[in-house]
């Protein structure tokens, strides 16, 4: 389950299990994804963060849904905190002399940027890749890099590896 059996009681009343049971007469398992969150809502009240966390985990628990998992296939994400302004770590993904260093030869659309703060891409391969950068103070902030639209569990190992790797490159290159 996504998260632990205490958590989800203490924050919606019912356990893991006991989820499991009343969606299960509900007939949760026939519903979608957008019906059971509407159900949890209307019939259970539950909070907005809360019924998408109790219907994944329902999901997973009916083999509906895998570990990584969403409606736009799989994904995975790969965070580094760097010692550099967040301007600079933007610069290094918008600038091709910059991002050269640490992400050598790639090619991608820039769909959309928020001023700063994210990035929105689409890969080669036509899945996409989130980029959003926080500053944590003047001189460093948290690059973190979501890539969705992957075809599975093997594409999302490879993913997080690739990304891993690659804002390691973004750390040493910003650091050095």
């Amino acid at each position: 389950m996504p998260v632990s059996d205490t958590a989800v009681r203490a924050k919606t009343g019912r356990t893991w299990a006991q989820w499991c049971a009343v969606l299960d007469r509900a007939k949760a398992q026939t519903m979608s994804h957008r019906e059971v969150v509407a159900l949890l809502h209307e019939r259970f009240g539950v909070g907005s963060w809360w019924q998408q966390m109790v219907t994944v985990g329902y999901e997973r628990a009916r083999g509906r849904r895998a570990v990584n998992q969403t409606a736009q296939g799989f994904s995975t994400s790969v965070s580094r905190t760097i010692a550099a302004p967040a301007a600079r770590a933007r610069r290094a993904w918008t600038e091709a002399k910059l991002r050269d260093a640490w992400l050598p030869g790639q090619r991608f659309t820039v769909r959309s940027a928020a001023a700063a703060k994210s990035l929105r891409l689409t890969w080669p391969d036509g899945t996409t890749v989130e980029v959003r950068i926080t500053p944590r103070a003047a001189s460093k902030c948290v690059v973190e890099v979501t890539h969705t639209g992957l075809a599975g569990a093997a594409a999302v190992r490879g993913a997080k590896s690739y990304w891993g790797g690659r804002l390691d490159a973004l750390r040493a290159s910003l650091e050095g």
